[in-house]
């Protein structure tokens, strides 16, 4: 689509290999590529240095995926394999690893108290999400639960799984399965979703905005501990219009299959996925049966209390189009930590011990998946969770990973370049040792290790204390602060506010507009700003106004920048964001965002076309500097939205595209981007309904007022700008060619889970004149 254009004018190393970047982020590629390699062949300036782009996926990185960091800054690429999310340029000219891990804070704390944490969000240029911490968040990023796991598997036979009858030691009390269920049995609604989960986990739900055409099953009876279970697993090709059903099974919780129909779609088929779906076009051509056809005879094949069983059965309703209240999904019943998932086939050989999805069949049994997961849900009945924390899923997986990789820890070297290798046996290969500071009373093993240097301090100001001494005479520290997280009923209150006021931010109000105005032509011309959430005429005002919610803070910027007090369909208009207490400090905030490291040297564009990227790559020699091109995409449909980001070297090269972007030869509208990408990744999945309807007013809810009042020393707001600014001035008495962690864990409770953040850099990094460009 070509970008749509408004009638109203003004008045509205050397010889180092590139390392390919996975294909969440699209590249200024070949086009760039040859100006890349005669630049990386030049003389550099050899000091450490990280890349500009971040790989991965939504931005959020694992704890594995930090450790990967951790033992290569250790160890360099001679011993350990490179991180897969990031580049690390020239380790070997790293002085030293500081990771400052801020116990009890959360990215919501980050950007609750945004403009609290100055020094931070303009010292970082990397930042990335970090998912909810597990029981022992400091085990994790070093690599030591992962290697005892290892330990624990190498004494078991040989074999696909070891036994569940081999004793493993495992504490109970710290495996995710009991600390949701408990350890005694539960029935069966307690294993059912709740609507909120439901919601987290994007299942079909009544009412949201892209279910609008789905059908409801009917299913709407009381549910009881003896409710019938139905096993359901869907297969699905690509089609031109996204994912399509081609085969539905349905089996009853006595094994028997009450439904097993192929499914022809309604659009062109343009992948049948056969080696998942085992559904190929010879098989699919007689088929006569169309998605309206399974809708119709499911709903007439449940009964009212039906409860559907399925491994991911968010995706086979949405392939099904329909809505159903009752389910159990095993790959959420099976809790994971980190909220990863256990796949069915892992599942079905631990718990049930049976093979499915062989390799040497062609795609999977639908049917057989579908009684799997029937099977899997009356083992957990029968059983409860305590017999499953006893099998210890997740040393078993461990196991099964490690067999795959047919390795075994026969020597040193081997060690080292095993994925479950420890940060501290890396660190001990070098003959050095780790210093680890912290005010925390218990500490894990981390503390207790050989080569580890562990410090107890009673106050984070004597942590403080300790870290300027200590930090120099280590090679890797860990400086652990602490401080009272909020209650966690108070830290969902907070969530929800401040998803409020984001969603506040990116709403603009305009008008006044005549009462016979254009709406088609006013809509086109808003949405030439940005993608729309939702559009409403308002009518209570004398004359018309209309209320605009985008779906990116750059698009609202952007229409105030360019229409407040421009003269459309002949009249002059006021463009501005709702006045709430929420928004008082939208123009500092907006400002601040600006200014933010990782944002400088990012643009935003609106309008472009699905040949804009080619267009790009051809004309790359006015766009100097440019590190990466990132193209949302539509999550249902996969289409290119017709907005992108564009990331630059730095400020200069960012500003001087701009221009040429929005100048006569391309005619974009754009500016400098405010949201940064594993925020933009955040706030991409904002329920809509979340905004409060204009007008009315929002007293902060007694429980903050009280807690803000207090301004206790400790408290986030004031830990926000205090400890910002120690933090600072101890970064600054590091040495030069310091890699510099700062981990907010996030925080996990019985009421929900936050995710983390992580803010990343080497002290006096020296940017290299050759581009990083992500291909």
């Amino acid at each position: 689509m070509e970008p749509e254009r408004e009638r109203t004018g003004k008045h509205f190393k050397k010889g180092r290999k590139r390392r390919r970047a996975p294909n969440t982020l699209v590249g200024a590629a070949e086009a760039m590529r040859a100006r890349w390699e005669l630049g990386e062949r030049q003389p550099e300036a050899k000091k450490a240095r990280l890349s500009a782009i971040l790989f991965a996926e939504n931005c959020e990185v694992t704890h594995d995926q930090l450790c990967e960091l951790l033992k290569y800054a250790v160890l360099g690429k001679s011993s350990v394999p490179k991180p897969s999310w990031c580049q690390l340029f020239h380790q070997n000219h790293l002085n030293n690893v500081v990771v400052f891990v801020l116990q009890g804070m959360s990215q919501l704390h980050f950007y609750r108290f945004y403009l609290e944490f100055g020094f931070l969000r303009k010292a970082f240029r990397h930042k990335f999400r970090l998912p909810p911490p597990s029981s022992n968040f400091l085990a994790d990023i070093i690599g030591l639960k992962k290697k005892q796991a290892t330990r624990d598997q190498s004494k078991m036979g040989e074999g696909s799984l070891p036994s569940t009858s081999s004793k493993v030691r495992v504490n109970l009390q710290n495996d995710p399965i009991i600390q949701k269920y408990g350890s005694k049995k539960v029935c069966l609604t307690r294993c059912l979703l709740t609507k909120e989960e439901m919601k987290t986990f994007h299942f079909p739900l009544q009412g949201c905005p892209d279910c609008a055409n789905f059908v409801p099953t009917k299913c709407n009876g009381s549910i009881t501990d003896s409710s019938p279970l139905f096993g359901l697993d869907c297969e699905m090709c690509v089609t031109s219009k996204g994912r399509e059903l081609t085969r539905i099974s349905l089996v009853a919780e006595g094994g028997s299959c009450v439904m097993d129909e192929l499914v022809k779609p309604d659009n062109k088929i343009l992948d049948y996925l056969t080696s998942f779906s085992g559904i190929t076009k010879k098989i699919l051509n007689p088929v006569t049966t169309r998605l309206k056809d399974v809708q119709r005879q499911l709903k007439s094949l449940l009964p009212p209390d039906a409860v559907l069983v399925g491994h991911s059965l968010d995706l086979d309703l949405r392939a099904l189009k329909m809505i159903h209240p009752y389910v159990i999904d095993t790959s959420l019943l099976y809790v994971r930590e980190q909220g990863r998932r256990f796949k069915l086939k892992f599942l079905a050989k631990a718990i049930l011990g049976k093979d499915i999805q062989c390799p040497n069949r062609l795609g999977h049994d639908a049917t057989e998946d579908a009684r799997t997961t029937l099977e899997l849900a009356r083992y957990f009945l029968k059983y409860g969770p305590r017999k499953i924390a006893e099998l210890n899923l997740e040393a078993l997986v461990s196991h099964q990973e490690l067999l795959a990789t047919g390795q075994e820890l026969r020597n040193t070297a081997e060690v080292v370049q095993q994925p479950n290798t420890s940060v501290l046996e890396c660190l001990d290969l070098m003959g050095q040792k780790l210093l680890f500071l912290t005010r925390e009373p218990e500490t894990s093993e981390l503390s207790s290790a050989r080569n580890c240097e562990t410090v107890k301090c009673l106050s984070n100001k004597e942590v403080l204390e300790q870290a300027r001494v200590e930090i120099p005479l280590f090679p890797f520290s860990i400086v652990q602060f602490s401080f009272e997280p909020f209650s966690p009923s108070l830290t969902e209150e907070m969530n929800k506010r401040m998803r409020i006021k984001w969603t506040e931010m990116s709403t603009v109000y305009a008008g006044p507009f005549s009462k016979n105005c254009n709406l088609r032509a006013l809509k086109r011309l808003f949405k030439s700003f940005g993608p729309i959430r939702s559009m409403t005429l308002v009518l209570e005002t004398h004359q018309p106004h209309l209320c605009i919610q985008y779906e990116v803070l750059e698009a609202a910027q952007l229409a105030i920048e360019s229409l407040d007090g421009v003269l459309v369909e002949g009249a002059c208009i006021k463009v501005q964001r709702p006045v709430t207490e929420l928004t008082l400090d939208c123009n500092t905030l907006v400002n601040e965002l600006e200014q933010d490291s990782e944002n400088r040297g990012t643009i935003y564009l609106s309008g472009v076309s699905e040949t804009f990227k080619e267009h790009l790559l051809q004309q790359s020699n006015l766009f100097l500097g440019l590190e990466a091109v990132i193209l949302p995409k539509d999550l249902k449909s996969g289409k290119q939205k017709r907005y992108c980001f564009l990331k630059f070297k730095n400020f200069g090269s960012a500003q001087r595209a701009l221009d040429i972007l929005k100048g006569k030869d391309w005619k974009l509208k754009g500016r400098h981007a405010l949201t940064p990408r594993h925020l933009h990744a955040w706030l991409r999945g904002l329920p809509p309904e979340s905004r409060r309807p204009p007008g009315i007013r929002v007293i902060p809810p007694p429980s903050e007022q009280q807690a803000l009042q207090a301004l206790k020393v400790d408290h986030p707001k004031i830990a926000a700008w205090r400890w910002g600014r120690k933090i600072g001035k101890l970064y600054h008495s590091l040495g030069p060619g310091t890699l510099c962690l700062i981990l907010l864990p996030g925080t996990k409770s019985t009421h929900g889970s936050f995710s983390g953040l992580g803010l990343m850099g080497i002290k006096d990094e020296e940017e290299s004149n050759t581009p990083n460009v992500c291909l």
